[in-house]
């Protein structure tokens, strides 16, 4: 088996999931890990793989097929850029950068350079979802109608010992949320407008800490997401979904509630609410209930980053599909500034 030749800039949090899944893949070697910092130097030597301060210097020595960029946020455009220039792939994790301008960077660099960019929404990746989004687009639901999605729960204190998550852009929106529109995205389709409201009452540090958002999807379909970190409450997908080994998983509980004209369906439990006979409230409606497939979303992401940069398949999430979630993420903040109804652009350029 010819292996393919993949490295892993950042080597925080996220970088050590991405690196441990790597290592596991069958036909993938590890070929360098890139960070400054003197843990991910350790953590390359206990591995046996070439360590490196700066990214560039690994591109050009080990020659990577694909890179996974799992940097800082305002890092996100220069470390991909500078992969697709030289032909590399780049597996970019969300957001796909800190402002549309970089996004569309990345974006431009990888049409330019004919090198597939996708980006790290884990989410669509998780079988729950590849059920859901068969049912949905099967038209099971009939005309969509709307949807309710949660992402509320509680940060502990020292989450926040780190200064950046208590200023702007390190809040539950950019953190959280982005992560819920893109899931409805990738479901309901494409966001017409949206209106906000933010409110840092709890914590009263200068980022938000909860906010509420109306949305219009294309096809019609209204939607209302709540977000907060600072609530002692289980509705999220994070605890409901059981994606993280870190976050116990609450198995009765659902985060997100789709409905149309002829059924609607809850995540991440996958139940299926119609009627049979006559429809309507005076009539008995009966939930049909599937048994979730547990599966880590984020081998599934790195296997299918394989499957892309061998041509075998079309990305699940493009570097396109990255700027358009991040477009509806920050028109939050700009609606809850302005007090608003924040029209999105229909081509997100």
């Amino acid at each position: 088996m010819n292996k393919i030749p993949l490295a892993v800039i950042g080597a925080g949090l996220i970088g050590k999931t991405h690196i441990e899944r790597a290592q596991a893949l069958e036909n993938v070697e590890l070929v360098g890990i890139a960070d400054p910092s003197a843990a991910a130097q350790e953590m390359a030597s206990s591995l046996g793989v070439p360590w490196f301060a700066d990214y560039v210097a690994m591109l050009e020595t080990v020659k990577p097929r694909g890179v996974v960029v799992a940097t800082p946020n305002v890092t996100h455009a220069d470390v991909a850029v500078a992969c697709l220039e030289r032909k590399v792939a780049v597996l970019v994790e969300k957001p796909i950068a800190d402002t549309l301008e970089n996004a569309r960077r990345i974006c431009a660099a990888a049409a330019a350079n004919g090198v597939p960019a996708l980006v790290g929404h884990q989410r669509r990746y998780n079988p729950i979802m590849r059920q859901a989004k068969s049912i949905i687009d099967a038209g099971v639901l009939g005309k969509p109608v709307s949807v309710t999605a949660l992402c509320t729960w509680l940060k502990p204190d020292e989450y926040f010992e780190t200064s950046w998550r208590r200023q702007v852009g390190g809040g539950p929106v950019l953190i959280n949320l982005i992560h819920d529109i893109d899931l409805l995205r990738f479901l309901f389709g494409e966001i017409e407008s949206l209106q906000a409201i933010t409110s840092n009452r709890i914590r009263h540090f200068e980022v938000e800490d909860t906010a509420a958002v109306m949305l219009r999807f294309c096809n019609g379909a209204l939607g209302t997401v709540s977000v907060s970190d600072t609530t002692a409450a289980p509705w999220n997908w994070d605890l409901s979904a059981g994606e993280a080994e870190r976050f116990p998983r609450q198995d009765d509980v659902n985060s997100h509630f789709f409905s149309g004209t002829q059924g609607s369906l809850t995540l991440p439990r996958l139940e299926l609410w119609r009627y049979h006979d006559q429809p309507g409230w005076h009539d008995q409606i009966t939930v049909q209930r599937a048994v979730p497939h547990i599966g880590c979303p984020y081998a599934e992401q790195l296997r299918h980053f394989c499957a892309v940069i061998e041509g075998l398949e079309q990305p699940i999430c493009s570097a396109e599909d990255g700027l358009r979630t991040l477009e509806a993420t920050l028109a939050v903040h700009e609606a809850a500034t302005s007090g608003a109804v924040v029209h999105l652009r229909s081509d997100a350029s």
